[in-house]
């Protein structure tokens, strides 16, 4: 028998974006598991709950478990690593030297183990191809619980980003769902309404009112080739003696959104843990002459402007800081599984 009391646990929780997002759809989450100790700081501060620095496939699901009180509706969310299950890690034979391609099953384990009464999944869309999903959905078949997986676009639920991604919802107390999208093409949150307040820095300058408003700095080349493009250009529009040869063979031709400007009024592109590398995608600023600042890569993953990212005490390394972000469930996606997970109960 279950009250009508919540309680979540967040595996994989990183530096907190899936938490964030629970907390503000008003379910409480009571601890958060991450084997990267540099997510402690800020998944605690901006969260105000406890953090256990663990190694998913190496503990016991009493370890879990004692987060979840006794007679609570029991919530087991988590995030594993998507980079095992990632196109880039099969196209080049990555996934079999990754240990992280396990930590599915470890979560898959928690689930056996503590029964929750609901399950939160969210990942890679190409995850569904792979056994490690397929042995999921069997344990959840057996369990008896009932499922819903469906893939999103980010950029529907409020994101300021083009993001697609697979959310599994299961539950044991009856049919569960997605909530329906909230925004329509002609309303997408865009990156003027992410980034557009924030003030203006140089590259390589960092923010005096935030030490997370801070971007990388440019060579020479890069600074000549982001004052020659445009938002939504590629590197076509520049003068010839700026162009990668590589670019020049045939078989470049088609990476044409690498060293490109984002678009004011439209969602930005995926953030990945290189969103502040001018070079990695299209992450130019829309009209300064940089590439993204950590906090603007924070805020397109839908993070408050006041998140904290890094102990002052012991600050992060730029690209410490950079991977978390890009790691990160984004907190409206948070926010709208939490949204979902209250209309069901």
């Amino acid at each position: 028998m279950v009250s009508g009391i919540i309680s979540a646990v967040d595996l994989f929780c990183g530096v907190g974006g899936l938490t964030h997002g629970l907390i503000k759809a008003g379910i409480p989450v009571n601890a958060g598991f991450d084997s990267d100790d540099s997510c402690e700081y800020p998944f605690k501060i901006n969260n105000n709950t406890r953090f256990i620095s663990a190694d998913i496939s190496k503990i016991n699901v009493k370890d879990v478990a004692r987060y979840f009180p006794e007679h609570h509706i029991k919530i087991l969310a988590g995030c594993a690593p998507c980079q095992p299950f990632s196109s880039y890690s099969f196209r080049y034979g990555k996934r079999d030297r990754d240990h992280r391609w396990s930590l599915l099953s470890s979560f898959e384990r928690m689930i056996r183990g503590i029964k929750p009464d609901i399950v939160s999944m969210e990942n890679v869309p190409q995850l569904e191809k792979h056994k490690p999903f397929a042995d999921l959905i069997r344990t959840l078949d057996r369990l008896h619980y009932k499922y819903t997986k469906k893939i999103i676009h980010c950029e529907s639920y409020g994101v300021a980003q083009k993001r697609k991604r697979l959310v599994l919802l299961a539950s044991r107390l009856g049919r569960i769902e997605l909530i329906p999208e909230t925004n329509e093409p002609d309303n997408y949150s865009t990156v003027r309404d992410a980034i557009g307040h924030l003030e203006k820095i140089e590259a390589g300058e960092c923010s005096e009112m935030d030490p997370i408003h801070r971007s990388q700095n440019l060579s020479l080349l890069n600074k000549k080739r982001i004052i020659q493009s445009v938002p939504g250009g590629t590197w076509r529009d520049w003068d010839d003696y700026l162009i990668c040869p590589c670019h020049k063979k045939k078989t470049g031709t088609t990476y044409p959104a690498v060293y490109g400007r984002m678009s004011w009024d439209e969602p930005s592109p995926t953030v990945t843990t290189q969103f502040y590398n001018y070079g990695s995608g299209r992450f130019g600023h829309p009209e300064q002459d940089r590439a993204l600042s950590l906090r603007e890569g924070a805020n397109l993953q839908s993070f408050p402007d006041d998140y904290i990212f890094s102990d002052p005490r012991k600050p992060g390394t730029f690209v410490e800081i950079a991977t978390h972000i890009g790691n990160a469930v984004p907190v409206k996606i948070g926010e709208i599984i939490g949204e979902s997970i209250k209309e069901h109960i």
